[in-house]
């Protein structure tokens, strides 16, 4: 068994409170971890949790349970009843990327000036929050603030309010709102069987792609196993400043920007809607039908329903399964009440799936199920 030295997290980076967990400002030190802790998943789709802005990452992730690529392994000297086939969980297309520019100078979170911060995992709303006040190299401030919600009550979606609001001057603003193919992960080479193996060459093959307004579905295959994909987003953006809007999809993911001619104390918010749809049979044109269905009725009821059925699904799991304890230190029952929140998040919307061992939160033990 691999030793690890137990690192508590400190209070002054990750006060207590017992329904969130709550990082109050951004440490390099535990990103990895950070990353972790704030994914988001419904035991169906995972989200892990990297920053909007696609940095700083230590590894971006995108997750469908049981949606894999197959390798072949590979012995000295083949014998009856090796394996010849592994299979390893397959990192997707990411959908949580929204890239700020003021001026076309990019908000960069680990180099901005940042007069404020808090990023929380609510457990009872099942979101992660985050508010960050930004105040640009010619003082122009500037609050950003986002919510990522991984539905239970919709198997298939996900949902990212994201505002932004200039608080004392005009500005030039661009939202880059993308799903993106990141590059491979590179090769597990420290013999931890806990990693992902990792698979040298991509993965996915493209079959098609469609837009319309500020909607864009991608399809795509899996080379060895033929499992097929349809990921797809869709937009609204409320406020009062004038603005207009650019969509582009290619080979390698899509781009829905939008140019805002941002007035002070006048908020922009933006709403991205998502939605994955997989099988290890359908074709990725079916498949992309159903995503484009479901967006149309995401959109339709909007983010304040989907929002509200989260409330209702973890108040039933909380009446449930809540332990409270009243043992020192405190961060203890924030603990307990994580790992539950972890096993929700793991099984809620597995249906006739398995349970990872690492639920939806990375590649590790290449999403087997044990």
């Amino acid at each position: 068994m691999i030793k690890r030295d137990l690192i508590l997290p400190p209070e002054i980076l990750y006060p207590i409170d017992e329904w969130r967990w709550v990082e109050s400002a951004l440490s390099s030190q535990f990103l990895a971890q950070a990353e972790t802790i704030f994914t988001v998943s419904n035991g169906y789709l995972g989200l892990r949790g990297t920053f909007e802005e696609g940095g700083p990452a230590y590894q971006h992730g995108t997750f469908v349970n049981g949606f894999h690529e197959t390798w072949l392994i590979s012995y000295a000297e083949g014998a009856f009843g090796f394996a010849t086939t592994g299979q390893t969980i397959t990192n997707l297309p990411d959908p949580k990327i929204i890239r700020l520019y003021v001026d076309d100078e990019p908000f960069n979170i680990s180099t901005a000036r940042i007069l404020r911060y808090e990023r929380a995992l609510d457990m009872r709303a099942g979101t992660l929050d985050r508010e960050v006040l930004w105040e640009t190299a010619d003082g122009r401030q500037l609050l950003v603030e986002s919510r990522r919600l991984v539905s239970f009550f919709e198997k298939h979606v996900a949902v990212i309010p994201y505002r932004v609001t200039v608080l004392n001057a005009r500005a030039a603003l661009v939202l880059s709102s993308e799903i993106i193919e990141h590059p491979l992960p590179e090769k597990n080479e420290y013999n931890d069987p806990r990693l992902a193996q990792g698979i040298a060459n991509q993965v996915l093959c493209q079959q098609m792609a469609e837009g319309k307004g500020q909607r864009v579905i991608l399809g795509y295959r899996t080379k060895r196993s033929g499992m097929a994909l349809a990921c797809g987003m869709d937009h609204t953006l409320e406020t009062d400043c004038a603005s207009s809007s650019e969509t582009k999809w290619g080979e390698h993911g899509a781009q829905v920007v939008f140019l805002i001619d941002a007035e002070p104390n006048k908020p922009i918010a933006l709403t991205k809607y998502i939605t994955y749809h997989s099988s290890p049979s359908d074709e990725t044109g079916e498949l992309s039908v159903r995503a484009g269905r479901t967006l149309d009725r995401i959109v339709h009821h909007g983010f304040e329903r989907l929002l509200s059925d989260q409330r209702v699904y973890l108040d039933d799991f909380w009446k449930q399964s809540d332990i409270q304890i009243s043992a020192q230190p405190p961060r203890l029952q924030q603990c307990l009440r994580w790992n539950l929140f972890q096993l929700i998040q793991a099984a809620g919307r597995a249906d006739d799936t398995g349970i990872a061992a690492k639920g939806l939160t990375s590649q590790t033990y290449d999403g087997h199920y044990f």
